[in-house]
């Protein structure tokens, strides 16, 4: 016995020692950002947030503090650049792990490239549904965001809820980008079994209201995406028209944590910012759940010192961290934890596809709080709910969250069921099962009373009508004989008088 607890308190220890071993290895990581700060994903804004990971993971008495990360950023500008850079690169040393680029048709070579050379490679972008292929060509795409076919499990979650069926996907489409097409995408995909039809304009063309009016009087809900200030003139128009007296659903996507995508505001200081406010009653936003925790606040600190050195100094929408900041920093994380468990077990750096592997199908704390990648490696998406709660303020508050790990809805204390519900439609209570075919019990239980009732009735009709039948039959027989007599005697009678004259 003493001999197997021995052999217990060894096997713990040499457990403990590999799971706590520092490895030492220089990696090259090659980063694609645009220079251009129109972008939420700029070099300005994220390269701050790579180099904060490589000095958190290289501080020294940690896991991976034998981890050098020589960082080199080249230009991506949602063409060609990245695939050119990557190309030209690599005709000398190859890197080890490449970072980003975020725009889907750029990043669309990019993977095809790394994955055919067995190259890691993670993207806060890349969100397209064509991309949760990864069987061949983006076999080496991990994503480090959540995805648009995440996003619209969110929506499709709340049909099922609800119990809505409709949907108009109103979208405006740069030609270039498309980021509000393939968001929008992922919904028309996920959601096949709803009826769903969409509605586009370019960004040159000006937007037909009254058509689109005509459009959104045909469906219950209507799911928009582009920039915040057309979906003020959209709200406006349908709230002239009525539209939003809830006999509609409004919504709005903002999926990158940045106010100048699509956020919802009403406020503009002009003369509609009262009809403004009351049309947004009926706007709904759906946008990323936020975690707050002190280590992503000091991260938030720093970044905005950077934006700030960087020449962001009239920044309207550097209020807070975006989705891509935060994905590019977690990309650094997640590699330093699937390399070193790849190396504990024998395998090196160069094996891009066991690394690949080790990164999917995980769980793993980041700057902002837990990472969920599911099993394709792709991150499993937490989503809020935002509504307006006061009419009077036209302040918004989240009223529920949606957890994509295990398809949950948490309903917080700001949430009003009836707002959600269609006015005219019956409502529903998916959590409690009705087996009385949308019936109540009490009309249920009146139904069947009276289809008894209705029986007894009828049965009680046809014996009474049978067996009136019968003596009216008897009476008429009866008639007709003595009728028969009476003629009989009549004609007897006149024989008789006639004989007797």
């Amino acid at each position: 016995m003493p001999c197997v607890s021995a052999l217990c308190v060894c096997s713990l220890l040499l457990l403990g020692s590999a799971l706590s071993q520092t490895f030492t290895e220089d990696i090259q990581v090659l980063v694609f950002l645009p220079q251009n700060h129109s972008y939420l994903f700029s070099h300005a804004r994220v390269a701050p947030a790579v180099l904060y990971a490589r000095q958190t993971l290289e501080a020294a008495g940690g896991a991976y503090s034998g981890f050098h990360f020589d960082v080199q950023f080249e230009e991506s500008d949602c063409v060609n650049a990245a695939l050119y850079g990557l190309v030209d690169r690599s005709c000398g040393l190859k890197p080890d792990l490449i970072l980003g680029p975020v725009c889907e048709y750029e990043a669309a070579a990019v993977v095809r490239l790394a994955s055919h050379w067995d190259i890691p490679l993670i993207s806060a972008g890349a969100l397209a549904a064509g991309f949760s292929n990864k069987k061949s060509e983006y076999s080496h795409l991990t994503r480090i965001a959540p995805s648009y076919v995440k996003m619209a499990e969110t929506f499709r979650a709340m049909f099922e809820h609800f119990t809505w069926r409709s949907a108009l996907l109103v979208f405006e489409d740069d030609k270039e980008e498309r980021n509000c097409y393939f968001t929008l995408e992922g919904v028309y995909h996920l959601m096949v079994d709803f009826n769903i039809k969409t509605y586009s304009f370019s960004r040159e063309e000006r937007l037909d209201s009254e058509d689109l009016l005509l459009s959104i009087e045909e469906t219950e809900v209507v799911i928009m995406c582009m920039p915040a200030d057309k979906i003020r003139d959209i709200m406006l128009a349908a709230h002239r028209r009525r539209l939003t007296n809830r006999n509609h659903m409004f919504f709005n996507v903002e999926l990158f944590n940045a106010t100048s995508y699509g956020n919802g505001s009403w406020r503009r200081g002009d003369k509609y910012d009262d009809d403004a406010r009351q049309a947004y009653a009926s706007l709904n936003t759906v946008t990323l759940l936020r975690t707050v925790k002190p280590e992503f606040e000091n991260f938030s600190i720093e970044m905005k010192k950077s934006m700030k050195k960087a020449g962001f100094l009239d920044c309207s929408d550097c209020g807070s961290v975006n989705m891509f900041v935060e994905g590019f920093h977690d990309a650094m994380l997640l590699y330093a934890i699937a390399l070193h468990e790849a190396m504990r077990n024998g395998f090196s750096k160069k094996n891009g596809t066991e690394i690949t592997a080790r990164m999917w199908n995980r769980t793993f704390e980041g700057i902002a709080g837990q990472v969920s990648m599911d099993a394709n490696g792709d991150r499993n998406g937490d989503f809020s709910l935002m509504a307006m709660t006061n009419t009077e303020t036209g302040s918004y508050e989240v009223v529920a969250n949606y957890f994509g790990v295990n398809g949950t809805f948490q309903l917080l204390p700001a949430f009003n069921a009836d707002h959600f519900t269609l006015k005219g439609r019956h409502k529903e209570h998916p959590e409690i099962p009705d087996k009385s075919c949308g019936l109540g019990v009490s009309a249920l239980t009146g139904v069947i009373v009276g289809a008894v009732l209705g029986t007894a009735m009828l049965i009680g009709f046809y014996f009474f009508r049978k067996n009136y039948r019968i003596t009216i039959e008897r009476r008429t027989h009866n008639e007709d004989c003595d009728t028969g007599k009476h003629r009989q005697l009549r004609e007897d009678s006149i024989r008789s008088n006639l004989s007797a004259a």
